[in-house]
């Protein structure tokens, strides 16, 4: 794993202290993003902005919680970029490489239009964590595969995971 890749894992363990479900969460999601992506055959550089994504794409979640008392996910796409801008600051990370992590925190619940494979790869692998966390039934897994898991190792994944045919 890469320092800053690191450096920002550890950040965001502190940043969630206290609060196992959330750290889980992003844990499992960065891990299924840097699986797809390199099965992908997707560029170094982009895998590891897309793993910095992954990381920190529900940083807003607490500020929402806070400051509307609930965290849908047209809120954390409204609060998490200037989080995630402060929480890359200083990590090695370029200019261009934060803006790109922003717009993917800013829009990791927007199912279209999915702007670049990064984005793609974000809703599969969140939506990996998020069918099983909430154990979502054959009628909601079928909608997803259909309607989210576009890349072949995506759809490898979730087909095993969840016993669909390919």
């Amino acid at each position: 794993m890469e320092k800053r890749i690191r450096d920002l894992y550890f950040r965001m363990i502190a940043f969630d202290r206290g609060q196992p479900d959330l750290i889980q969460h992003f844990t499992k999601v960065h891990s299924y993003a840097a699986l797809i992506a390199q099965a992908e055959g997707m560029d170094p550089g982009a895998a590891q902005v897309l793993e910095a994504a992954a990381l920190v794409h529900d940083i807003g979640i607490p500020l929402c919680n806070r400051k509307y008392g609930a965290h849908p996910g047209p809120l954390q796409e409204k609060e998490g970029p200037p989080l995630a801008r402060e929480m890359l600051t200083g990590l090695d990370f370029t200019p261009e490489e934060i803006d790109r992590v922003c717009t993917l925190v800013g829009e990791h619940h927007t199912l279209s239009p999915v702007d670049g494979i990064d984005h793609q790869i974000l809703l599969e692998a969140d939506f990996l964590v998020n069918c099983f966390a909430h154990q979502n039934g054959p009628e909601s897994l079928t909608h997803t595969w259909n309607t989210v898991i576009r890349t072949q190792s995506g759809k490898k994944i979730f087909a095993d995971m969840f016993g669909l045919p390919q």
